[in-house]
């Protein structure tokens, strides 16, 4: 018997998918799950008989109350005077609004002056007793705002800072120590101000209110390996949404931008992929509603979409496939779908959820179709926000402009945000100057799931910072400095998750899943190493490997383990320069093994308490091979430039060839020119050949360590 997807059948009915799920559950006592589910055809047909009855007897219900209504015609001269008068009703309706708006503009106004008299006499007034009593201020405080606290002319405080030797003007800041000196002065006592919600999350002063909800446009960015599409799927998309009038000027789009789909809107973020979408989501800002993964149709699952499925997995996110490059003769979608299905991706015509569109961006075909599924996918999640409430959001990108400063394309997810209003970006703040729409257009105003362009902030923030509208700038710039103090002081007591201390985590109670990444040489070596990990998992604590694949350990890995604070193991692999800074950087343990079972022992013994980390390797130096020698009776030399560190001829080495360990063993020599030496230290050239090996090669990294004992931890 044939079957009908929920969305298909809501399509013939004109209905949302959301309707016709509470409508099979209520009326027809029919389970499904979402819009993807399936109802026979004999249930399908019957729904739409019904509905179709339904929909007749409401329409004649309808023309019966009609037909009940006067229906005699109004002749040329009573509609003339019809509309005459409500002409003049909507005039004075306006006239009356007018006149009170222009009543309390008035009010305003005056009162306004009146303050601004009073000040300008307290200004010229010579300072006296204070009766402030006690104030506070925080870390630090502009010189201006400090003589507002205490009552006092601003000459007068400025007088006090140059009396106790220092130079400040009105607008500059002076720390805590400084204003408790100058409030003593005046007889003022001083205290701290506590500091606030500072970290990449904070408080929110409004409640949320479910009466303002309302529907928000989807979220969407596209990922997917580097030359399978996606930036031409990017572009197809864009310009199927273009109008002539706009068309060459959509080159201004602001790294994120709007689309309309049958008369809803779609958000792209046109970021690098999933470095970018991890980053992000490691800075608390998970602000994807779904990803289309673009795979190529003539070359299949690559690395990068390996990763990038891996990426939305731990993020939650769902995934809508594209299938592209349909135009191509060698392409094959049943063996994608098949690739697929490997990594719990099921296509929906092969009995599974995921939704799975072929399409070719060059020839620009089934884009409107892609479009309508993201649609789909997203109309069950029943995306809302409210745009009444103060603005909060995300950066997408920010760089600082020669001419106007520095420059950010925020992402408003929740409230409006607009011109004039302070906000608190990450670690800086600002008051939005001006604002610009994804075409480039000045514009006033942005609600949810809107991308703007903003200046008027005073530094450049960080891709993935999230931002918050405050009531004046004043508070913003006090939470950005408090919130950089606590960053720095976070910096230098970061804890990450590491081996050697998951035991006594446990213990505590604050670990109930150890995420690791695994790299190897191979691809079988990670399946065995995964499988044998996972293993491992008790009741107390399970161990789930989030992501695996052959070859170096590079900076996404990184990234990805302090989103969802792993650890990374390598067999037989090694982190290249930058991945290495960056865990250096965020405190991210990588572990490095050269036999399989060694890392699975460890990960049993740090679960129960019994690893011993009294041998620690210390990275020396590295070196790259640039030339290579043969000589005869002697072997290959090669002659290298030391890189970092220093090489030491005693040390144990290792030579890595495309991030993969092909030898490890010691230094046969090292010599500068024609001396042995016993060291080479970083920027300087040297010679030097391997203990029987001789397949040395250009580029390869000759890696020098030793092993060092350390003290044992204490259980």
């Amino acid at each position: 018997m044939s079957k009908i997807r929920v969305y298909e059948l809501a399509k013939d009915l004109e209905v949302t998918s959301k309707e016709l799920v509470g409508l099979l559950k209520e009326e027809f006592d029919i389970k499904v799950k979402n819009h993807m589910s399936v109802v026979e055809e004999e249930d399908a047909n019957l729904i739409k008989e019904l509905m179709s009855k339904d929909k007749e007897a409401k329409a004649a219900s309808a023309d019966s109350e009609k037909a009940k209504e006067p229906t005699k015609p109004l002749n040329k001269k009573e509609q003339a005077a019809k509309d005459q008068a409500d002409t003049k009703a909507a005039a004075d309706k306006k006239k009356s609004i007018v006149e009170v708006y222009e009543e309390e503009i008035a009010e305003k106004v005056n009162n306004q002056a009146k303050k601004k008299k009073r000040g300008g006499r307290r200004q010229q007034e010579e300072s006296g007793p204070s009766d402030v009593g006690i104030i506070s201020i925080g870390e630090t405080i502009v010189v201006k705002e400090l003589a507002d606290k205490l009552d006092k002319p601003y000459n007068e405080v400025i007088k006090t800072l140059i009396m106790g030797g220092v130079m400040a003007a009105i607008n500059q800041e002076v720390d805590f120590e400084t204003a408790s000196k100058v409030a003593e002065s005046f007889d003022v006592m001083v205290e701290r101000e506590e500091a606030q919600v500072l970290g990449e999350e904070f408080v929110d002063e409004e409640e949320v209110d479910n009466t303002n909800l309302v529907k928000r446009p989807p979220i969407v960015t596209v990922m997917g390996h580097v030359d399978h599409g996606k930036t031409s799927l990017l572009d197809a998309i864009r310009s199927a949404n273009v109008t002539d009038s706009e068309a060459g000027g959509i080159t201004q789009h602001i790294g994120a931008y709007t689309v309309k789909v049958d008369g809803e809107t779609l958000s792209f973020l046109d970021t690098p992929g999933h470095e970018a979408f991890t980053q992000m989501r490691a800075r608390g800002s998970q602000i994807t509603d779904v990803v289309i993964l673009v795979v190529a149709a003539d070359d299949g699952i690559m690395p990068q979409t390996r990763e990038s499925i891996s990426h939305c997995k731990a993020a939650g996110v769902p995934m809508v496939v594209a299938i592209n490059k349909m135009d191509k003769p060698q392409s094959n979608a049943e063996r994608v779908k098949q690739e697929l299905s490997e990594f719990g991706l099921i296509s929906e015509d092969w009995g599974g959820e995921t939704i799975m569109v072929e399409v070719s961006a060059k020839e620009r075909t089934n884009i409107d179709k892609l479009l309508e599924m993201v649609v789909l996918t997203t109309e069950i999640m029943e995306l809302q926000a409210d745009p009444g409430r103060r603005a909060k959001g995300t950066v997408v990108e920010a760089e600082l402009d020669k001419g106007r400063g520095p420059v950010a394309t925020l992402l408003v997810q929740d409230g409006t945000l607009s011109v004039g209003d302070s906000i608190l970006v990450g670690t800086t703040y600002g008051r939005i100057r001006a604002m610009f729409d994804d075409k480039g257009k000045k514009i006033k105003s942005a609600g949810p799931s809107i991308p703007v362009e903003v200046l008027g902030l005073s530094d450049v923030p960080q891709a993935g910072d999230r931002f918050s509208e405050f009531k004046d700038e004043k508070t913003a710039r006090n939470m950005a400095q408090a919130r950089l103090d606590k960053e720095r002081a976070e910096n230098q007591s970061s804890g990450r998750m590491s081996l050697e201390d998951l035991y006594s985590q446990i213990s505590e109670g604050n670990v109930q899943e150890l995420p690791i990444i695994v790299k190897a040489d191979v691809q079988g070596s990670v399946e065995a190493l995964k499988g044998s990990l996972e293993k491992l998992s008790t009741d107390e604590v399970k161990v789930r490997v989030i992501h695996g694949g052959a070859g170096a350990i590079n900076e996404t890995d990184v990234i990805l383990a302090t989103a969802s604070n792993a650890i990374v193991m390598g067999f037989n692999v090694r982190p290249d320069v930058n991945a290495q800074a960056l865990a250096d950087k965020e405190k991210i343990e990588i572990k490095n093994y050269r036999v399989i079972y060694d890392a699975i022992d460890d990960v049993r013994s740090a679960m129960i308490g019994m690893l011993e980390p009294d041998i620690k390797e210390v990275i020396l130096g590295t070196a790259e091979c640039r030339e290579i020698y043969k000589v005869s009776a002697v072997g290959t030399i090669a002659g290298a430039h030391v890189l970092t560190g220093k090489i030491v001829r005693n040390a144990q080495v290792r030579l890595i060839r495309n991030g993969i360990v092909v030898y490890e063993g010691k230094l046969a020599s090292l010599k500068r020119f024609k001396d042995d030496v016993k060291e080479v230290a970083s920027g300087f050239e040297c010679g030097l050949s391997l203990e029987r090996y001789n397949d040395l090669k250009e580029g390869d990294i000759v890696e020098a360590f030793e092993m060092k004992e350390v003290k044992r931890k204490e259980l």
